[in-house]
């Protein structure tokens, strides 16, 4: 690719969590957002005019035909995602799609398909792995800080309202693990490797939602177990939204992400203790700033990607595998076994 000319880009659908991908864009150097798309036009006036954006469709393939795009962004719900990826690589175009890739892995293998028939780039927008904290957690296990890792547990559980800024939700017959647990699914894989079996079980404590608000999820790799358990019931003080905690114990010491980002490392009967300081933007609103964040930092990761040819972490080949855990998981649950995944 051309070095130092900007990446031209297009961000197809202008809801609610679109509103961190156009800000994170803003903020992000070698891209130049030249359009929006919605199908709701006062939806794409608003984004366009909110991010200074020159020009809006309401048809991508409209936008494709006149913008020369090297790269869209889809933040849409996942029904429309197979067949705006597709578009996308029919154009030549690389794709970033948001999470879940699709709700049925035929759906997710013909995206990986088309984009690789087409020679383009796809990645997965699976950005838990890419705040700050994890990060660092990850470096202080590939250091060897603690051993070899033979346990974790990754929990993220809240009673705040996900329903009101998208209240689609309520409606869907599968819930918190195909949109909450997957980023849990895909930490496990970031902190300790492919699964090789998943037990779940899955409760709904909410009346009033159609799918699943609870899950508690085993995993086992070679030589280690991991307990992911998800929550959007759970009635806390303080209340730790959009927090993620996390345990691992090695042979040689354990290393524990706490409420507010803090960072115990125990090795040889010490104690370390720090606060990850999550990077400020001037666009982050409380209490998204670690996801926000994150946002931003793996749309930086695609765009070194794109500049120097390299495959990102969660490629839509790579995210596969996300996928195939959360239906294993849901297959687990559903027949109350384990699950031995290929």
């Amino acid at each position: 690719m051309e070095t130092g000319k900007p990446l031209r880009l297009g961000v197809i659908g202008c809801g609610f969590f679109a509103q961190n991908h156009l800000s994170a864009w803003k903020e992000i150097e070698g891209v130049d957002l030249v359009a929006v798309c919605d199908v709701d036009p006062p939806k794409a006036q608003r984004a366009a005019s909110s991010f200074a954006v020159p020009r809006l469709y309401t048809d991508a393939q409209d936008m494709f035909s006149k913008e020369h795009l090297d790269f869209v962004d889809i933040v849409t719900l996942p029904p429309s995602h197979r067949p705006l990826v597709q578009l996308a690589a029919n154009n030549g175009v690389g794709v970033i799609c948001q999470k879940p890739i699709a709700w049925t892995l035929e759906d997710a293998q013909a995206m990986v398909e088309a984009c690789r028939r087409a020679q383009v780039p796809f990645m997965v927008h699976e950005n838990f792995r890419w705040q700050t904290p994890m990060r660092e957690l990850k470096r202080v296990i590939d250091s060897g800080a603690i051993g070899r890792p033979f346990f974790g547990r990754i929990s993220w559980r809240t009673g705040h309202d996900l329903f009101a800024a998208q209240p689609w939700l309520r409606e869907t017959p599968r819930f918190i693990v195909i949109e909450v647990a997957i980023h849990l699914l895909d930490l496990a894989r970031f902190l300790f490797g492919d699964p090789q079996t998943v037990f779940c079980h899955t409760v709904r404590v909410n009346p009033s939602i159609c799918g699943e608000d609870v899950a508690t999820i085993v995993l086992t790799m070679d030589g280690s177990t991991c307990v992911v358990d998800c929550s959007s019931a759970t009635h806390n003080e303080p209340e730790n939204f959009p927090q993620t905690l996390v345990t691992i114990e090695g042979s040689q010491g354990t290393a524990y992400l706490g409420a507010d980002y803090q960072l115990q490392i125990m090795h040889s009967g010490s104690l370390k203790v720090q606060t990850v300081a999550i990077p400020a933007h001037a666009w982050a609103i409380a209490p998204w700033h670690v996801v926000q964040d994150s946002v931003f930092n793996i749309q930086r990761h695609w765009v070194e990607c794109m500049q120097h040819g390299r495959t990102p972490e969660t490629s839509g080949e790579d995210n596969l595998r996300v996928l195939e855990l959360v239906l294993g998981a849901y297959e687990s649950a559903e027949n109350n076994m384990v699950v031995r995944l290929v």
